[in-house]
């Protein structure tokens, strides 16, 4: 079995930061100025559904916003919907539905439920 030689460690010894790390300040870039993040993780979004949260990323207060599991419910939403649904550690989850089909998007911020709600609806067409 071959030993793994010190160059082949994914480990810095140096400590320094990469390129694409914090700020020298050591905050996040954009905190508090109302541009959050949004995460791109899954491959499929409900139609519309990213224009909106790109919209609600440049609110003040949102930092991030996730988009989860993709599901069917049983009843039909004609009109797409997006609403505060349940508080979870650092800021809301969120549920989008239309048609059939529902989604969760999760939010980090430090907005009460009826500021993110005001966010949300500024950030509809």
């Amino acid at each position: 079995m071959a030993r793994k030689r010190s160059s082949d460690r994914s480990v810095h010894s140096s400590g320094a930061k990469p390129e694409n790390a914090a700020t020298s300040s050591g905050k996040r870039p954009g905190k508090g100025q109302g541009k959050g993040r949004l995460v791109r993780n899954h491959s499929t979004h409900l139609p519309g559904l990213i224009a909106i949260l790109e919209r609600l990323c440049h609110k003040p207060g949102v930092e991030t916003l996730t988009p989860a599991v993709i599901g069917r419910a049983r009843s039909h939403a004609p009109k797409f919907r997006l609403k505060v649904s349940v508080p979870i550690q650092g800021g809301f989850k969120l549920i989008a539905r239309q048609g059939k089909s529902f989604q969760e998007v999760f939010v980090t911020t430090h907005l009460n439920k009826a500021d993110l709600e005001a966010a949300i609806q500024a950030s509809l067409p």
